[in-house]
């Protein structure tokens, strides 16, 4: 059994001709994903990311795609932006237990941004969105590894997709092979 999944998508507006790209390669991801209510918003900055996903996470999101882009200038702003976006975000996850997808792009100029949101990089914000399902699938699995029976793998809440990444199959696969092996045996 699948269980609903409420994903939240933050995007930075600023620089948002790159945001934009992003937060279409996010959205295009999850809403091939079955079982899967997306809440996307956007905030001014990148600095604002934070607690907006905060505010998602506490509102009941399993899980948050943060999207934004800062690029080198020519003061030390940068630096301090970076650290207080990625510094943040990890403190979330771990104060809340929930995935966050970091699809925060910090590059030294527009066209590194570019080439990661849509371009010969890839897009970044479909990749983090494809990192939030994982995680999801990933947490929800070892909370079933405890005490779980090797059956109630087959049910195990990992969110399908078209494009499902095969790090999910994997963990999924790792997951069932460390059952215990009582649980293996009951049938």
């Amino acid at each position: 059994m699948i269980r609903e999944l409420k994903v939240g998508v933050v995007t930075a507006r600023f620089n948002s001709e790159i945001t934009e790209k992003l937060e279409e390669g996010a959205l295009a991801y999850l809403e091939e994903c079955a079982g899967v209510q997306v809440y996307a918003v956007r905030v001014p900055g990148a600095v604002e990311i934070p607690v907006t996903a905060q505010t998602l996470i506490e509102a009941g999101c399993d899980g948050v795609v943060v999207l934004g882009a800062v690029i080198r200038g020519e003061t030390s702003h940068y630096d301090y932006v970076c650290q207080s976006v990625e510094r943040g975000i990890t403190e979330l996850m771990l104060a809340y237990n929930t995935p966050i997808g970091f699809g925060v792009l910090t590059t030294e100029n527009d066209q590194q941004a570019l080439d990661r949101a849509g371009g010969k990089h890839g897009n970044k914000g479909e990749e983090a969105a494809q990192v939030v399902m994982e995680m999801i699938g990933l947490l929800d699995q070892i909370q079933l590894d405890i005490g779980a029976s090797a059956e109630d793998f087959d049910d195990a809440p990992v969110a399908k997709s078209k494009k499902a990444p095969k790090a999910a199959k994997k963990a999924t696969k790792v997951a069932k092979k460390a059952a215990p092996k009582s649980a293996k045996k009951k049938k």
